[in-house]
């Protein structure tokens, strides 16, 4: 368990302590010794995730030998005391725990890993050989890790225990267990996140956020914030030259809302204030007074359908879209089925979580440009978005790419990129903003809650006859990319099961309560956790198990499928994940325990008729390097890796002189990383820049283009008959089983097929971390907010994740059906990893207690538990 020591204000005008074997001396305003270390100190392996909350562990430090959160420790108590962190580590220390992570998996963003690794420290320190990854598991409750579902953290445990680290080595090409791109560095804290990151004259912003999610604004007094001393600025509506919306689809969100406007939820921004730190802009934030004239909220979707008012200023109607299609006459097809279903099913609101908060720096160049350093999901979209709002052409806007600490679909919107270029542009100095946790929590967009109504129906024999679907999703105010998730469930409605008639409606509604967008998922999972529903409850009916059910529909080549796709030879995969799991099914049943099947698929890439061209460039240095660019954000996936292991694969250059850089100085915009596109795409534009550059020689200097395009899809709008809706699906099978004795989830068998694995090691660190989330959204996590459109969730222990001693063991196996037209066969994996889950967990808690569940989170009934 972590020590706490009591926070206290700081009695003095300075503090002294020891860091790293040396004495420091340090201003005595500081909030807590995080904000010392990292602020005036430059200490930046201490990650700032919560603070002042101490609950993800990202800022652990060692005081006196003992592990503490740093941002819960005052310099009071500091004082006089000897505080080590990463940097100070013996530096064969530092390289046995980088090696131990990078060569198990054992970390994907990075983020959390240096306060692990600290804490790790005080354990082996004290255990030695005899820590076990139980242990461990019990003594990590004080980090989140929101990556890896913590399986490959104890399997460094292991090792590191053991003594026996394996070599940590980058080589290989496609299908090599190698390290992550950078690793090494990051287990260290030595690769700078955008907080991280330090420049000459650097002011701070703070935003001023909304107080009402609805209410016209009357009247804003920055007066009070401006007389504090420090601050050099406030920037409001008032003082943006360019348009005051953005939006990635839909340009509707504003950047400010001005006097004379309305909020239409908590996080919009009133204000920013620009500081000489950080201290003081949060501060004076709060001084911006704001006169409201508050409206009634629209928060019930159903209800805002047909509200009479709109939820969103300046926008007529709350309906930001529809998707249907239908396919026969569903409604005879059910009267004539030997059994049928009807159930109502809702899944609620989710917080993504990312341990790295939201944040910006722009720094004016000497050639007149600005240049941005953002961790977003687009760093095109944040070009394109920033000059509109600046008034000025996108070539005099530069966005570089910093690796992120997480995002799942998260960081797709712009969060405060705007407002910081804004204030950096007007002042001509650098400024960076970054959010605080609870500032995140309410700006960004979240999963949609969705209501799901479904009428099923069978023959005798089990085979589906129709599925008949109602979708109706609460998107918040702006339309993010909220219309393309319905839509998406829309698609997935039926799962990856053959249904010779159908009808799908799906709806996004616009509301006033938090923005809901894009998460890891996107709609197939809210989708398909009804399916699987119906799919046990048929299959209780026809007096057959779940599955062979599921073996009696799965959907084959050749076969209809949904909107009308006829299935390519891809599709094998979903029957490869069943037969591959069905002896883990068969042993758990034979043993007695509550058993759940899911089986999900999930499309790669955009789909729908979108035009989707992917471009790199390789260029060769004078000395032999290879510097790969392409057009995907790095967050914790692996896209770094799988461009390095597609260069090793194809000129065969050691895998060291491999260097990635994203940013905005070359035009290879393909959009968001998002729909486990980069993989798949990134792979075949990489592919082919190394084509050209053999073609050619490789000489040095050049700029090799190359290319990948999916320019074969339909969107369900067209009416087409068939339409290939998506030009790639992967697919997965998920047995959960529960102990009866203690009511728990024992175990999880993911069985993914991937199409082709680049690398088998991270495809396992995903499918782990994906059914680490997609148990939390089985089961424990939710992100409601009350009739006024206020979050009930405010801190991240609150929010119901699943820390390391919860994680049932995970037991993954990778199957490899290739996807046809697709670079190396590759089929996407970083989404479909939790869309059978929460399925799956339905079924084995209904073989717990025979209760049928329809609505998200689930638990076990009282008393489930036998004894």
């Amino acid at each position: 368990m972590t020590e706490t020591l009591a926070k206290t204000s700081s009695a003095g005008t300075h503090s002294r302590f020891n860091l790293n074997g040396r004495p420091v001396e340090v201003c005595g305003e500081h909030p807590h010794l995080l904000s010392a270390l990292r602020e005036e100190l430059g200490v930046v392996s201490t990650k700032d995730g919560c603070s002042p909350s101490g609950q993800c562990g990202c800022c652990t430090v060692l005081i006196d030998g003992k592990a503490f959160v740093s941002c819960q420790v005052s310099l009071e108590k500091a004082a006089g005391k000897s505080v080590t962190t990463l940097e100070g580590f013996d530096p064969a220390e530092r390289e046995r725990f980088a090696a131990a992570f990078a060569s198990t998996g054992a970390l994907q963003c990075g983020f959390c890993t240096p306060g692990i690794i600290v804490r790790l420290k005080a354990l082996l320190d004290k255990k030695g050989p005899d820590l076990t990854r139980e242990d461990a598991a019990r003594h990590l409750g004080a980090h989140l890790c929101r990556c890896t579902g913590y399986t490959k953290i104890l399997d460094a445990v292991e090792v590191l225990a053991s003594g026996n680290i394996p070599d940590a080595t980058p080589s290989g090409g496609i299908g090599a267990r190698a390290i992550k791109y950078e690793s090494l560095e990051h287990a260290l804290g030595d690769c700078d996140y955008v907080d991280d990151i330090r420049v000459p004259g650097l002011l701070h912003g703070a935003l001023r956020l909304a107080d009402h999610a609805r209410a016209e604004v009357v009247r804003i007094d920055t007066a009070a914030a401006l007389a504090v001393p420090g601050v050099e600025a406030v920037f409001t509506a008032a003082d943006v030259p360019g348009s005051l919306r953005v939006g990635i689809i839909h340009t509707d969100w504003p950047v400010f809302i001005p006097e004379g406007g309305r909020t239409s939820y908590l996080g919009d921004v009133i204000a920013i204030v620009v500081a000489g730190s950080r201290v003081t802009a949060r501060e004076a934030a709060q001084l911006v007074d704001v006169e409201y004239r508050p409206l009634r909220p629209l928060t019930d979707a159903l209800a805002a359908i047909g509200d009479p008012e709109d939820a969103v200023w300046e926008l007529k109607g709350n309906v930001l879209s529809r998707s249907a299609y239908r396919r026969g006459e569903v409604d005879p097809a059910l009267a004539a089925s030997a059994h049928t279903v009807h159930e109502i099913f809702q899944t609620q609101r989710v917080e993504h979580a990312f341990l790295e908060p939201e944040s910006t720096l722009a720094v004016p160049q000497e050639d007149g440009k600005l240049k941005i350093f953002s961790g977003g999901q687009g760093v095109w979209d944040d070009r394109k978005q920033i000059a509109s709002v600046l008034g000025i052409p996108v070539e005099q806007v530069v966005v570089e790419q910093v690796s992120n600490g997480g995002a799942f679909g998260g960081k797709e919107d712009m969060s405060n990129q705007s407002q910081t270029a804004l204030a950096s542009w007007l002042l001509r100095r650098p400024v960076k903003c970054t959010m605080s946790r609870q500032e995140s929590f309410l700006v960004h967009p979240k999963r949609h809650p969705i209501r799901l109504e479904y009428w099923a129906g069978c023959d005798d024999q089990g085979k589906l006859t129709a599925v008949k679907a109602r979708m109706i999703g609460d998107s918040g105010p702006y339309a993010s990319v909220g219309m393309k998730v319905l839509e998406r469930a829309a698609g997935h409605a039926s799962g990856p099961y053959r249904v010779p008639t159908i009808d799908v409606e799906s709806m996004a509604v616009r509301t006033n309560n938090p923005v809901c967008g894009a998460f890891r998922g996107f709609g197939a999972n809210q989708a398909q956790f009804a399916m699987e529903g119906v799919m046990d409850q048929l299959a209780e009916k026809v007096g057959i198990s779940g599955c062979e059910m599921r073996a009696r529909n799965v959907v084959h080549p050749g076969q209809v499928w949904g909107p009308g796709q006829v299935m390519d030879d891809g599709c094998r995969g979903a029957q490869a994940c069943l037969e591959a799991v069905k002896p883990a099914y068969d042993e758990a049943v034979s043993a007695g325990k509550a058993v759940g099947l899911g089986l999900g698929l999930k499309n790669s890439g955009l789909g729908n008729g979108f035009l989707e061209i992917v471009k790199a460039v390789v260029r060769f240095s004078g000395t032999g390097d290879v510097e790969v660019r392409h057009c995907w954000t790095e967050m914790g996936q692996g896209i770094h890796t799988v461009a390095r292991q597609v260069v090793v694969q194809e000129l065969g250059v050691a895998a060291e002189r491999v260097h990635v850089v994203v940013d905005t100085t070359r035009e290879l915009d393909a959009g968001q990383t998002t729909g486990s596109r980069g993989t798949l795409m990134g792979a075949g534009a990489v592919a082919d820049a190394c084509r050209h550059a053999r073609a050619d020689g490789c000489r040095p200097g050049v700029d090799y283009l190359g290319e990948y395009r999916v320019d074969w899809t339909n969107s369900i709008e067209e009416g087409t008959e068939h339409p290939t809706i998506h030009s790639a699906f992967s697919y997965a099978a998920q047995l959960v089983v529960i102990d009866r004795e203690t009511a728990q989830v024992d175990k999880v068998v993911a069985v993914h097929d991937v199409g082709r694995a680049v690398n088998p090691m991270l495809c396992e660190g995903q499918v782990e971390g994906a059914v680490h989330m997609g148990l939390g959204y089985a089961m424990s996590e939710e992100f409601p907010s009350d009739a006024e459109g206020r979050p009930l969730k405010t801190t991240l222990r609150s929010l119901g994740i699943l820390r390391a001693k919860d994680v049932p063991l995970i037991e993954t196996v990778l199957v490899e059906v290739p996807q046809p037209r697709s670079p190396y066969g590759i089929k996407g994996m970083g989404e479909i990893g939790l869309v059978p889950t929460a399925g799956a967990v339905a079924a084995a808690l209904h073989g717990l207690d025979g209760e049928w569940r329809s609505t998200l989170p689930m638990r076990a009934s009282t008393g489930a538990a036998e004894g």
